[in-house]
């Protein structure tokens, strides 16, 4: 993809006065997003490739665990909600409207109503089960404060998946490959986080459930983690099962002898919920078993906050000078800048460089913007693509420079060598990721 006219690369030079964190300031400044009102952001291009990004992931790794995509309305009966009880547990969070017949309807910020409803009407035997659906859609939540970006907004898209069982056995076998699949999506997305046990708060249910934990100091979250092994915990659910109720910062990790535990703060990415027969209760969802009776369809839920999911992992990979993409998610593998545009050998070697790149897949952003080379090195800074190409001064030597956006190296090599390194580059994350 050649930059051939401004607006896909409209990057500001100054901090945006309202943008609280590091991560929401180098999205706005690397053109990532655009605000249009309290909690609810545009995605421009480059933003919009790395959603894409994500969402490919989520796709490939629910596929993987057997889960099935379909797509729910966004507008939801609210008679479902106040069925469940959760049209009041709400409250003002919940976004609602009439119709022009005066019927009540809620913007769904989660779908466990929605799909309870649709399965009582579609799984009628017990030999159907367990099934698990997914879906990747635009949400609603009535902020009294959106904060943060994509952190906490108004509109955030998110991917919810249900499970349906017979039994509680079954819940907790798909519960555990679930676990799973989270595990393998924030590794490939390279997040650094935690696994926790948590409370169910208003999605409600008996069972165990885990939220996932971003590690990040700008997080709302408080996490007790080791400093020698992986376990990890919410506070609260730490201090209930203390002794004393209270939790101190020398304590030894309950999981192993030689840890302590440390307080930290993190940002939720995922949560997997143990529902039961809540929803399946509250709205008469059933099945027939192996003797003809009828009982409640058992219930897990899996949920994904996959823009804010983009703005933590932003959060986590920058320095001062812009953002560092983890190649699986950035909008191209590749950022070549041409130094003089109206140098006529320059802009040969630099499409010529780029064509061959397209023909073996690699995704390439190429900057032949008529624009001073200082002000397209700092936007390729700033909107950090892993490997990068400057084609300048040295191309009459069919020579580029060769740097990648997390090392300071920087190389002049041959336009061979440099396809040589980018390739070997591109093809170990490939089989890291595998």
């Amino acid at each position: 993809m050649a930059i051939q006219n401004a607006w896909l690369l409209r990057t500001l030079r100054d901090v945006p006065a309202d943008a609280e964190t590091a991560g929401h300031q180098l999205m706005l400044r690397a053109g990532l997003i655009r605000q249009t009102a309290a909690g609810m952001y545009a995605y421009m291009p480059l933003g919009l490739r790395v959603l894409r990004k994500l969402e490919a992931i989520v796709r490939e790794e629910m596929e993987r665990a057997g889960a099935q995509e379909l797509l729910l309305p966004a507008l939801q009966p609210a008679e479902l909600w106040r069925q469940s009880g959760r049209y009041d547990v709400y409250g003002p969070e919940l976004m609602t409207m009439t119709d022009r017949h005066n019927r009540s309807f809620v913007l769904g910020p989660t779908h466990e109503e929605a799909i309870t409803s649709v399965m009582n009407g579609v799984i009628n035997s017990y030999r159907q089960l367990p099934l698990t659906f997914f879906q990747i859609q635009v949400k609603f939540r009535d902020e009294m404060r959106p904060r943060s970006g994509l952190l906490r907004g108004r509109e955030f898209l998110m991917k919810d998946a249900y499970s349906f069982h017979s039994d509680w056995d079954g819940l907790k076998r798909t519960y555990a490959v679930m676990y799973k699949a989270y595990c393998r999506i924030f590794n490939r997305c390279g997040l650094n986080y935690r696994a926790v046990m948590a409370d169910a708060g208003a999605m409600g249910g008996d069972g165990d459930n885990h939220e996932f934990i971003a590690l990040a100091d700008i997080g709302e979250d408080t996490i007790a983690v080791c400093n020698s092994c992986q376990f990890a915990a919410n506070v609260e659910k730490l201090q209930e099962s203390l002794d004393e109720g209270t939790a101190d910062q020398s304590e030894t990790c309950p999981s192993c002898e030689q840890g302590k535990l440390e307080y930290c703060k993190g940002i939720e990415v995922g949560h997997t919920f143990q529902l039961g027969d809540k929803y399946s209760h509250s709205l008469g969802a059933t099945v027939p078993g192996a003797h003809g009776r009828e009982s409640e369809l058992i219930m897990g839920c899996y949920g994904i906050g996959l823009s804010r999911l983009l703005a933590t992992i932003v959060e986590q990979h920058h320095d001062q000078r812009g953002i560092i993409w983890p190649s699986a998610v950035a909008p191209y593998q590749v950022h070549m800048t041409i130094i003089a545009v109206k140098n006529e050998v320059q802009m040969k070697l630099a499409h010529q460089l780029y064509d061959r790149l397209a023909e073996v897949g690699i995704e390439t952003l190429l900057d032949d913007r008529d624009e001073r080379a200082g002000v397209k090195l700092h936007d390729a800074e700033l909107i950090g693509i892993p490997i990068r190409i400057v084609v300048g001064k040295n191309a009459d030597e069919h020579r580029v420079e060769y740097s990648e956006r997390s090392s300071e190296t920087k190389e002049v090599v041959h336009v061979e060598k440099a396809l040589e390194l980018l390739l070997q580059r591109i093809q170990l994350h490939r089989t890291h990721e595998i």
